[in-house]
Formats: C-alpha cells, sequence, structure tokens
C-alpha cells in the first residue's frame, strides 16, 4: 500500500506536486494561525492580571525608552536631510525607500538542515517572494514563499541564505552564507572572501553588515559578528565564522520591508 503511494507521487507531473504542496499548505495555515492568536490572547490576560505597582513601573520603563527613541529620532532625521542635500549636490540616485509591514511569528522550523519561520503576513498584505525581513538586531533572513495569509521566511542561519556583505569600516564586499546548525545550538553563518589584510579582533568583535551590492537588503543592517579569521581554501582570501543574535531562535514578531516604488508600480498597473 504504502509503496503504491509513493510510486504514484513520484509518477506526478511537477506542476501537480507544487499545487498539491502549496493546496496543502494553505490547508494546514488557519491551524498554525489561530495557534499563535490563542498564545497572544493568553499573553494578554496574563498581562491583564499584573498588579497596579508592576503596570506603573513599566509605564516609566516605556517613558524612558520613548524619550531616547525621540532622540535618535531626531538624530535620523538630521541625517536624512544631509544625506539628501549631499545627494542632490552630487547628483547621485536616492536610496531606495521602504515600508515597514510588520508580521507576528506563528511558527518556526528550526531543524539543522533549514531555518524557516511561519509569519501571519502574505499576499493579501503586499508581500513579495524575496522581500528583506529585519528586527530590532539587524537581519532575519528573506521571504522564501508567499501564501494568502502567511509568509514562509528562510533566517539568516540557514545555509540556503547567501547575501553580500562587508565588515564594519571596509567596505570591499564579502560572502556570507548561513551554515549547519544544530538544533538548540546558536545561530551561526560563515563568512568567505575577506582580503586578506584584515587582521583579527583583539579586544571587540567586527561587525558584519549587509551591502547594497547585494541588491536586496538596505545597506549597513547587522548580519553578526566575527572574531576569529582563518585562510580560506585558495590559500588568499580569509574566512570565518559569523555569531548571529541569539535572538533569532525566540522571534515573536518581525518586519518585512516592502518597496514604495514597487508598491506605486502595482497602484499604477491596476
Amino acid at each position: 500500500m504504502l509503496g503504491g503511494l509513493l510510486w504514484a507521487w513520484w509518477s506526478l507531473p511537477v506542476l501537480a506536486k507544487v499545487f498539491l504542496n502549496d493546496s496543502f499548505f494553505e490547508f494546514q495555515a488557519p491551524t498554525w494561525t489561530v495557534a499563535s492568536h490563542l498564545k497572544d490572547l493568553q499573553s494578554y490576560w496574563n498581562l491583564k492580571s499584573r498588579s497596579r505597582t508592576e503596570l506603573i513601573e513599566t509605564g516609566r520603563d516605556l517613558a524612558r525608552l520613548n524619550a531616547a527613541y525621540e532622540i535618535s529620532l531626531q538624530k535620523a532625521r538630521t541625517l536624512e536631510d544631509e544625506l539628501t542635500r549631499l545627494e542632490a549636490l552630487l547628483k547621485l540616485p536616492p536610496i531606495p525607500e521602504y515600508r515597514y509591514e510588520v508580521a507576528r511569528v506563528c511558527r518556526r522550523d528550526l531543524s539543522a538542515w533549514w531555518q524557516q519561520i511561519l509569519v501571519r503576513k502574505g499576499k493579501k498584505h503586499g508581500i513579495r517572494e524575496g522581500a528583506p525581513v529585519v528586527f530590532a538586531g539587524g537581519i532575519v533572513g528573506r521571504v522564501h514563499r508567499v501564501y494568502t495569509y502567511t509568509s514562509l521566511v528562510e533566517l539568516v542561519s540557514s545555509p540556503n541564505f547567501r547575501i553580500s556583505a562587508h565588515l564594519e569600516g571596509d567596505h570591499r564586499p564579502v560572502t556570507y552564507q548561513g551554515s549547519i546548525n544544530p538544533t538548540f545550538s546558536s545561530p551561526r553563518g560563515e563568512a568567505r572572501e575577506i582580503p586578506p589584510d584584515i587582521k583579527d579582533a583583539q579586544e571587540e568583535a567586527i561587525r558584519i553588515v549587509s551591502s547594497s551590492l547585494g541588491g536586496t537588503f538596505p545597506e549597513g543592517l547587522t548580519i553578526g559578528y566575527v572574531q576569529q579569521l582563518e585562510p580560506g581554501t585558495d590559500g588568499i582570501f580569509q574566512r570565518t565564522a559569523v555569531n548571529l543574535d541569539q535572538r533569532l531562535l525566540s522571534l515573536t514578531e518581525v518586519a518585512i520591508l516592502i518597496p514604495l516604488e514597487t508598491e506605486e508600480e502595482l497602484t499604477d498597473a491596476i
């Protein structure tokens, strides 16, 4: 019986397999979404039961954070104005602008061979395949598959994730790629083609950031940190392990970057 089912599956055309796989995923998605909403509801009632003193202390902490963020926002606006002035002066093309589509994580698939999460936003929210996904600590990953109300995100730690990057303070491009991460281990990746004149970090680790050469992520987003370099297989360039943010294993919310130009083009087409 089992052999007959396997033979029938392998004999199906590729298009039929893709259709059945997507249909089965869409059929399961509401179950995962409902479970995620129930978990959010549980968290809400848990917070609702907190005492007034705890709420007052939390409100004070949030007020301090809001004040710090307001100062940072003012600095960011000043830098944006200066950047716009320099672009006009040097006649440079403007940097692409994005909007943030915030999405809740409803499922994780963190095995040794792939690292993926499922979020509660999909085609109905303007999500497209290949869209960059970020959080407060930097890069989360890239949208791998998009369904009607959900999207599958491939994490930066996945062996299938690869982008162009560079070390902070040095704009020469290097290649970053995720690596095999055993279950419950700290997320890691690998950086290759590092120029031979770059030395190991003696005290603080060196930050590795995204490069605009990759064409997907904005310039300067944190990928991870590197400490010890070693010779590459070609004997010319260097390579190193990249330590990623521990919060990747427990994310509850992410932001998907959607280019504003793409949305304008879709609006004009309609």
